[in-house]
């Protein structure tokens, strides 16, 4: 019988401040794969020693747990921000430099300064102050998988917009990822206003 392992949610931010630091954000990213739309970012401070009941890499949860979690997280947090880098910010800079853009853009954001942050991850964004990238990161610090939930929703929220604006791309059922059903449509109709340029190029240049 395989025993589940317990996760210790608060070690890299029970870690963090052994060594000194007082206040830890967690910072992770959603959308990096996608064919279309931004890649969001998240910053949280949670409350020391705060667990929230639920909270997991927002990848392991189901769409409805994640929007039940968002509220909560908000409510919870010390502080938090979200913020993105859109499409066209991906298409000029490359979608690595993007992603650290909208993840200092949310660190930038938050009321409360952090001394320290934890990142998913193994590289650094360059936020300007001390920082440990955890590979996994959402699946074993709290305050990162609060930030992946807060992007993930977000993310996923704004593409649910797009659905409106551009029914014909079905965003609803695939959020801008690569699917047979995106692909079916970018044959149908062309690339949108928010699809990202670059990650097309080779899909059309095989065509």
């Amino acid at each position: 019988m395989k025993t589940e392992v317990k996760i210790d949610w608060l070690k890299y931010e029970n870690e963090a401040k052994a060594d000194g630091y007082n206040v830890v954000c967690g910072i992770d990213e959603a959308g990096r794969g996608p064919l279309a739309g931004p890649v969001c970012a998240a910053a949280v401070i949670l409350p020391d020693g705060c667990i929230i009941e639920g909270v997991n890499d927002s990848k392991k949860l189901t769409e409805k747990k994640r929007e039940q979690l968002f509220d909560v997280i908000k409510e919870t947090a010390v502080a938090y921000s979200i913020a993105t880098a859109d499409e066209k910010e991906i298409d000029e800079i490359n979608i690595l430099q993007a992603t650290y853009l909208a993840m200092n853009r949310a660190f930038q954001g938050l009321n409360i300064k952090p001394d320290m942050a934890l990142v998913d991850g193994n590289r650094d964004p360059g936020l300007g102050i001390p920082t440990r990238t955890i590979v996994k990161g959402d699946a074993n610090s709290m305050s990162i998988a609060a930030a992946s939930i807060l992007a993930k929703v977000t993310r996923d929220r704004f593409m649910l917009e797009m659905d409106k604006k551009y029914p014909q791309y079905q965003f609803a059922k695939h959020k801008g990822y690569g699917t047979k059903l995106h692909y079916e449509m970018l044959d149908k109709y062309g690339a949108s206003e928010i699809h990202r340029m670059t990650f097309l190029r080779k899909y059309y240049e095989n065509k």
